[in-house]
Protein backbone atom coordinates (compact mmCIF):
# COMPACT_ATOMS: atom_id res chain seq x y z
CA UNK A 1 0.00 0.00 0.00
CA UNK A 2 1.28 3.39 -0.39
CA UNK A 3 0.18 5.22 3.18
CA UNK A 4 0.27 8.48 4.43
CA UNK A 5 0.96 9.44 7.78
CA UNK A 6 -0.43 13.12 8.06
CA UNK A 7 1.34 14.22 11.20
CA UNK A 8 4.03 11.88 12.28
CA UNK A 9 3.46 12.31 16.25
CA UNK A 10 3.08 9.88 18.90
CA UNK A 11 0.54 7.76 17.59
CA UNK A 12 1.08 8.25 13.31
CA UNK A 13 4.37 8.06 13.60
CA UNK A 14 4.68 4.45 15.67
CA UNK A 15 1.76 2.60 13.77
CA UNK A 16 3.29 4.34 10.37
CA UNK A 17 6.74 2.92 11.31
CA UNK A 18 5.14 -0.37 12.34
CA UNK A 19 3.24 -0.25 8.15
CA UNK A 20 6.91 1.29 6.69
CA UNK A 21 8.89 -2.02 8.01
CA UNK A 22 6.56 -4.45 6.98
CA UNK A 23 7.53 -3.25 3.61
CA UNK A 24 4.34 -0.66 2.89
CA UNK A 25 5.27 2.59 1.02
CA UNK A 26 5.13 5.20 3.69
CA UNK A 27 5.80 8.80 3.13
CA UNK A 28 5.62 10.88 6.54
CA UNK A 29 3.93 14.20 6.68
CA UNK A 30 5.54 16.61 9.41
CA UNK A 31 7.47 20.13 9.80
CA UNK A 32 10.04 21.77 11.62
CA UNK A 33 12.79 20.23 13.30
CA UNK A 34 11.51 17.12 13.35
CA UNK A 35 10.61 16.84 9.98
CA UNK A 36 14.23 17.77 8.89
CA UNK A 37 15.21 14.61 11.37
CA UNK A 38 13.05 12.43 9.79
CA UNK A 39 15.13 13.17 5.89
CA UNK A 40 18.14 13.03 7.43
CA UNK A 41 18.44 10.02 10.22
CA UNK A 42 15.14 8.64 9.37
CA UNK A 43 12.42 7.71 11.89
CA UNK A 44 13.50 6.07 15.29
CA UNK A 45 10.90 4.74 18.00
CA UNK A 46 11.81 3.33 20.93
CA UNK A 47 9.45 0.96 22.98
CA UNK A 48 10.27 -1.33 25.70
CA UNK A 49 10.34 -4.25 23.59
CA UNK A 50 13.04 -2.77 21.63
CA UNK A 51 13.86 0.23 19.05
CA UNK A 52 11.98 0.56 15.29
CA UNK A 53 14.10 2.73 12.83
CA UNK A 54 12.98 3.52 9.51
CA UNK A 55 15.81 4.37 7.61
CA UNK A 56 16.04 6.43 5.29
CA UNK A 57 12.38 7.83 5.30
CA UNK A 58 10.07 9.24 2.86
CA UNK A 59 9.26 12.78 5.13
CA UNK A 60 7.62 16.18 3.59
CA UNK A 61 6.13 18.88 4.21
CA UNK A 62 4.44 19.35 1.18
CA UNK A 63 1.62 16.96 0.64
CA UNK A 64 0.97 17.93 -3.12
CA UNK A 65 4.23 15.98 -3.94
CA UNK A 66 2.82 13.22 -2.92
CA UNK A 67 0.21 12.38 -5.08
CA UNK A 68 -2.83 10.25 -4.58
CA UNK A 69 -2.21 7.39 -1.93
CA UNK A 70 -4.56 4.51 -0.36
CA UNK A 71 -4.34 5.20 2.59
CA UNK A 72 -4.30 8.78 5.05
CA UNK A 73 -3.38 7.99 8.66
CA UNK A 74 -4.14 11.29 10.49
CA UNK A 75 -2.21 12.05 13.47
CA UNK A 76 -2.68 16.04 13.50
CA UNK A 77 -4.19 17.75 16.70
CA UNK A 78 -7.74 18.55 16.80
CA UNK A 79 -7.73 22.01 16.25
CA UNK A 80 -5.49 21.42 12.70
CA UNK A 81 -8.47 18.56 11.15
CA UNK A 82 -10.10 21.22 9.17
CA UNK A 83 -6.37 23.00 8.05
CA UNK A 84 -5.20 19.58 7.24
CA UNK A 85 -8.14 17.92 5.51
CA UNK A 86 -8.00 20.86 3.09
CA UNK A 87 -3.92 20.26 2.42
CA UNK A 88 -4.93 16.48 2.29
CA UNK A 89 -6.93 16.72 -0.62
CA UNK A 90 -3.93 15.94 -3.13
CA UNK A 91 -3.64 13.26 -1.58
CA UNK A 92 -7.54 11.49 -2.14
CA UNK A 93 -7.78 9.34 -5.25
CA UNK A 94 -10.96 7.78 -5.69
CA UNK A 95 -10.00 4.52 -3.95
CA UNK A 96 -8.28 6.50 -0.40
CA UNK A 97 -9.62 6.06 3.05
CA UNK A 98 -8.71 8.36 5.59
CA UNK A 99 -8.22 7.06 9.03
CA UNK A 100 -8.45 9.20 11.83
CA UNK A 101 -6.53 8.64 15.65
CA UNK A 102 -7.97 11.95 16.90
CA UNK A 103 -9.47 11.51 20.44
CA UNK A 104 -13.14 13.33 20.70
CA UNK A 105 -16.32 12.52 18.66
CA UNK A 106 -16.76 15.00 15.91
CA UNK A 107 -13.55 14.66 13.79
CA UNK A 108 -15.18 12.33 11.63
CA UNK A 109 -18.02 15.17 10.76
CA UNK A 110 -15.24 17.33 10.17
CA UNK A 111 -13.79 15.53 7.46
CA UNK A 112 -16.77 14.57 5.78
CA UNK A 113 -17.67 17.95 5.43
CA UNK A 114 -14.33 18.60 3.51
CA UNK A 115 -13.66 15.68 1.87
CA UNK A 116 -16.80 14.08 1.47
CA UNK A 117 -18.09 10.76 2.73
CA UNK A 118 -16.77 7.82 0.66
CA UNK A 119 -13.27 8.25 1.94
CA UNK A 120 -13.69 8.59 5.37
CA UNK A 121 -13.84 6.16 8.15
CA UNK A 122 -14.29 6.49 11.88
CA UNK A 123 -11.33 5.58 13.58
CA UNK A 124 -9.38 5.58 17.17
CA UNK A 125 -6.00 4.39 18.71
CA UNK A 126 -4.65 3.90 22.26
CA UNK A 127 -0.87 4.29 22.66
CA UNK A 128 1.25 6.11 25.40
CA UNK A 129 3.83 7.70 22.59
CA UNK A 130 4.68 11.02 22.27
CA UNK A 131 7.80 12.82 20.22
CA UNK A 132 10.51 12.82 22.57
CA UNK A 133 13.47 14.60 20.52
CA UNK A 134 13.14 15.54 16.87
CA UNK A 135 12.91 12.16 14.85
CA UNK A 136 12.41 10.16 17.97
CA UNK A 137 9.06 8.90 18.80
CA UNK A 138 9.41 6.76 22.61
CA UNK A 139 6.33 4.91 23.86
CA UNK A 140 5.69 3.06 27.22
CA UNK A 141 3.37 0.27 28.44
CA UNK A 142 1.62 -2.24 26.39
CA UNK A 143 -1.56 -0.50 25.17
CA UNK A 144 -1.21 0.25 21.72
CA UNK A 145 -4.13 -0.27 19.19
CA UNK A 146 -6.06 0.84 16.15
CA UNK A 147 -9.67 0.86 15.55
CA UNK A 148 -11.31 1.93 12.46
CA UNK A 149 -14.68 1.21 10.38
CA UNK A 150 -17.32 2.72 8.25
CA UNK A 151 -19.62 5.45 9.36
CA UNK A 152 -22.35 3.75 8.91
CA UNK A 153 -21.81 0.71 10.61
CA UNK A 154 -21.88 -1.93 7.59
CA UNK A 155 -19.08 -3.99 6.95
CA UNK A 156 -17.17 -3.33 3.70
CA UNK A 157 -14.24 -5.30 2.24
CA UNK A 158 -12.16 -2.29 2.20
CA UNK A 159 -12.37 -1.97 5.86
CA UNK A 160 -11.15 -6.04 5.87
CA UNK A 161 -8.51 -5.11 3.77
CA UNK A 162 -6.78 -2.61 5.98
CA UNK A 163 -7.48 -4.28 8.99
CA UNK A 164 -5.51 -7.55 7.32
CA UNK A 165 -2.41 -4.80 6.40
CA UNK A 166 -2.12 -3.49 9.77
CA UNK A 167 -2.11 -7.00 11.69
CA UNK A 168 0.65 -8.07 9.35
CA UNK A 169 2.76 -4.99 10.30
CA UNK A 170 2.01 -6.33 13.64
CA UNK A 171 -0.37 -3.67 15.04
CA UNK A 172 -3.31 -4.74 16.93
CA UNK A 173 -6.39 -3.82 14.73
CA UNK A 174 -9.68 -4.30 15.57
CA UNK A 175 -13.13 -3.18 13.32
CA UNK A 176 -15.77 -2.71 16.40
CA UNK A 177 -19.52 -3.49 15.33
CA UNK A 178 -20.14 0.11 15.70
CA UNK A 179 -17.57 2.90 15.11
CA UNK A 180 -19.75 5.49 17.17
CA UNK A 181 -20.03 3.21 19.75
CA UNK A 182 -16.33 2.54 19.81
CA UNK A 183 -15.42 6.15 19.75
CA UNK A 184 -17.73 7.31 22.34
CA UNK A 185 -16.11 4.48 24.72
CA UNK A 186 -13.00 6.20 23.91
CA UNK A 187 -14.38 9.51 24.52
CA UNK A 188 -15.70 7.82 27.95
CA UNK A 189 -12.26 6.32 28.91
CA UNK A 190 -9.51 9.22 28.33
CA UNK A 191 -11.12 12.60 28.40
CA UNK A 192 -11.78 12.55 32.48
CA UNK A 193 -8.06 10.99 32.58
CA UNK A 194 -6.72 13.62 30.45
CA UNK A 195 -8.57 16.31 32.66
CA UNK A 196 -7.97 15.46 35.71
CA UNK A 197 -4.70 14.83 35.03
CA UNK A 198 -3.91 18.64 33.54
CA UNK A 199 -5.56 20.02 36.77
CA UNK A 200 -3.74 17.74 39.40
CA UNK A 201 -0.82 16.77 36.65
CA UNK A 202 -0.71 13.17 38.28
CA UNK A 203 -0.35 10.27 36.33
CA UNK A 204 -2.67 7.32 35.84
CA UNK A 205 -1.50 5.35 38.93
CA UNK A 206 -1.58 8.60 40.98
CA UNK A 207 -5.46 9.50 40.28
CA UNK A 208 -6.35 6.02 40.72
CA UNK A 209 -4.78 5.52 43.98
CA UNK A 210 -5.92 8.81 45.60
CA UNK A 211 -9.99 8.28 46.75
CA UNK A 212 -10.30 11.82 45.88
CA UNK A 213 -9.16 11.83 42.36
CA UNK A 214 -10.46 8.41 41.54
CA UNK A 215 -14.00 9.71 42.81
CA UNK A 216 -13.62 12.54 40.13
CA UNK A 217 -12.30 9.91 37.69
CA UNK A 218 -15.65 7.71 38.13
CA UNK A 219 -17.66 10.81 37.96
CA UNK A 220 -16.49 12.45 35.02
CA UNK A 221 -17.41 8.96 32.92
CA UNK A 222 -20.85 9.01 34.21
CA UNK A 223 -21.02 12.34 33.11
CA UNK A 224 -20.06 11.66 29.50
CA UNK A 225 -21.91 8.13 29.95
CA UNK A 226 -25.30 9.96 30.27
CA UNK A 227 -24.82 12.41 27.52
CA UNK A 228 -23.89 9.71 25.12
CA UNK A 229 -27.03 8.18 26.02
CA UNK A 230 -28.82 11.54 25.78
CA UNK A 231 -27.12 11.91 22.18
CA UNK A 232 -28.87 7.93 21.46
CA UNK A 233 -25.67 6.35 21.46
CA UNK A 234 -25.57 2.91 22.03
CA UNK A 235 -23.47 2.14 25.19
CA UNK A 236 -23.98 -0.60 27.27
CA UNK A 237 -25.32 0.23 31.09
CA UNK A 238 -22.25 -0.83 33.14
CA UNK A 239 -19.70 1.13 30.71
CA UNK A 240 -18.73 3.34 33.76
CA UNK A 241 -17.67 0.14 35.75
CA UNK A 242 -16.14 -1.37 33.22
CA UNK A 243 -13.90 1.45 32.02
CA UNK A 244 -12.39 1.82 35.70
CA UNK A 245 -11.52 -1.50 35.54
CA UNK A 246 -9.51 -0.77 32.19
CA UNK A 247 -8.56 2.66 33.64
CA UNK A 248 -7.00 0.48 37.06
CA UNK A 249 -4.72 -1.58 34.37
CA UNK A 250 -3.16 1.60 32.42
CA UNK A 251 0.57 1.85 33.23
CA UNK A 252 1.16 3.61 36.15
CA UNK A 253 3.14 6.68 34.65
CA UNK A 254 1.03 7.42 32.08
CA UNK A 255 -0.44 10.75 31.00
CA UNK A 256 -2.80 11.99 28.04
CA UNK A 257 -1.63 14.43 25.33
CA UNK A 258 -4.16 16.78 26.84
CA UNK A 259 -2.12 16.81 30.25
CA UNK A 260 1.41 17.16 28.71
CA UNK A 261 0.23 19.87 26.36
CA UNK A 262 -1.11 21.64 28.99
CA UNK A 263 1.70 21.50 31.44
CA UNK A 264 4.92 22.08 29.11
CA UNK A 265 2.58 25.35 27.79
CA UNK A 266 1.43 24.64 24.65
CA UNK A 267 -2.16 24.77 22.95
CA UNK A 268 -3.98 21.71 24.01
CA UNK A 269 -6.97 19.57 22.59
CA UNK A 270 -9.25 20.81 25.71
CA UNK A 271 -11.62 22.11 23.55
CA UNK A 272 -12.47 18.87 21.43
CA UNK A 273 -11.64 16.94 25.06
CA UNK A 274 -13.64 19.06 27.78
CA UNK A 275 -14.98 21.29 26.16
CA UNK A 276 -16.96 19.11 24.00
CA UNK A 277 -18.56 17.32 26.73
CA UNK A 278 -19.76 20.61 28.43
CA UNK A 279 -21.29 21.78 24.34
CA UNK A 280 -22.71 18.49 24.14
CA UNK A 281 -24.41 17.67 27.49
CA UNK A 282 -25.45 21.45 27.14
CA UNK A 283 -27.00 20.70 23.70
CA UNK A 284 -28.72 17.05 25.20
CA UNK A 285 -29.64 19.03 28.25
CA UNK A 286 -27.55 17.19 30.42
CA UNK A 287 -26.14 18.65 33.26
CA UNK A 288 -21.64 18.24 33.30
CA UNK A 289 -20.53 19.94 36.64
CA UNK A 290 -16.77 18.27 36.74
CA UNK A 291 -16.29 18.59 33.44
CA UNK A 292 -17.75 22.24 33.55
CA UNK A 293 -15.18 22.73 36.49
CA UNK A 294 -12.18 21.28 34.76
CA UNK A 295 -13.00 23.39 31.55
CA UNK A 296 -12.95 26.08 33.29
CA UNK A 297 -10.08 25.82 35.52
CA UNK A 298 -8.11 25.00 32.72
CA UNK A 299 -8.82 28.08 30.43
CA UNK A 300 -6.39 30.25 31.35
CA UNK A 301 -3.87 28.09 30.93
CA UNK A 302 -5.29 27.12 27.50
CA UNK A 303 -5.67 31.19 26.69
CA UNK A 304 -2.01 31.62 27.82
CA UNK A 305 -0.89 28.89 25.61
CA UNK A 306 -3.18 31.01 22.53
CA UNK A 307 -1.37 34.21 23.49
CA UNK A 308 -4.99 35.26 24.41
CA UNK A 309 -3.97 36.46 27.80
CA UNK A 310 -0.65 36.70 29.89
CA UNK A 311 -0.20 35.70 33.27
CA UNK A 312 3.23 34.51 34.96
Amino acid sequence: MRIAVFGTGGAGGRFGAQLALAGHEVVFIARGAHLAAIQADGLRVETPEGEMRVRPADATDTPSRVGAVDLVILGVKTWQVADAARSMKPLIGPDTLVVPLQNGVETPGQLVEILGPDPVLGGLCATFSWIAAPGVIRGIGDTHYIRFGELDGRTSGRVERLRQAFVEAGVQADVPESIQVALWKKFLTVVPFGGIGAVTRAPAGVIRQVPQTRAMYSTGTREIFDVGRARAIALEPDLPEKTMGFFDALVPSGTTSLHRDIAAGKPSELEAWVGAVVRLGREAKVPTPLHQFIYDALLPLEMRARRQIDFE
